[in-house]
């Protein structure tokens, strides 16, 4: 589904990814973990056909994205679901538009089909009501829950999530975890986590990758990460700061 071959970006003279190797397969639900500045969120970036790489190859759907004109990586990326950690709500556009507007942009759907999906998902995630609303009279928790409907309300085959559960409290987080958890249960659809939330994570995701300095530390299921002698992943898995 994705595959990262020998992948490296460069900022400066200072590899921010670095020689990246990685398979997903299709139906997994990936939990990306690791500290700041690791280049997490660079790769899910370089995944979507947001940032190309420098050097190496990123296929995804049997399609190499360097060999991508540039209409057909913007439809590459209308395919994607993906959850942007700094929300990337259009200001001039209410809540119900922005979660709609991927349904418009696809033309499938009529204007009532349309209204009760937005509805129904905002309900999900505990905002009813705040179709009206827009963006700038919204909390940060808010804006990363109307981001999550989003993401979703075309029900993508791939989705990306770049920590959706940042700034949420913990009623609403688990609120979020369910929704990715019945995401996993459609194992036609692929999805990468990248998250800070360990314990919330844990359950709902089928393998684990945790990255460090731009490179892979470890890859693996929940069996493999829970034995994996790695001081760093250890720290992150356990919630530990000392190995």
């Amino acid at each position: 589904m994705i595959r990262f071959e020998n992948v490296t970006k460069f900022y400066g003279e200072t590899p921010v990814l670095d020689d990246v190797t990685l398979n997903i397969e299709r139906g997994n639900q990936v939990g990306l973990l690791g500290p700041g500045g690791a280049g997490k969120s660079l790769l899910v970036k370089i995944a979507c056909g947001l940032v190309s790489p420098d050097l190496g190859t990123v296929t995804v759907n049997e399609r190499d994205l360097g060999s991508l004109g540039p209409v057909e990586l913007a439809e590459h990326r209308f395919q994607i679901g993906m959850l942007f950690q700094n929300y990337a709500l259009f200001d001039y556009m209410t809540v119900g538009e922005n979660i709609a507007f991927p349904l418009r942009q696809e033309g499938k759907l009529d204007e009532l089909e349309i209204r009760n999906r937005v509805e129904d998902l905002l309900h999900k995630v505990d905002l009813p009501g705040i179709e009206r609303n827009f963006p700038n009279e919204l909390s940060g928790g808010m804006k990363k829950r109307v981001t999550f409907a989003r993401a979703v309300v075309r029900n993508p085959d791939l989705l990306f999530y770049d920590d959706p559960t940042a700034g949420l409290d913990p009623v609403t987080s688990s609120k979020i975890f369910n929704l990715l958890e019945k995401v996993r249960e459609d194992k036609n659809k692929t999805s990468i986590v990248i998250t800070h939330d360990v314990l919330g994570v844990r359950d709902i995701c089928d393998r684990f990758i945790v990255m460090d300095r731009g490179r892979i530390l470890f890859r693996g299921d929940r069996q493999a990460i829970e034995d994996c002698d790695i001081k760093l992943v250890r720290q992150f898995w356990e919630g530990s700061s000392d190995g």
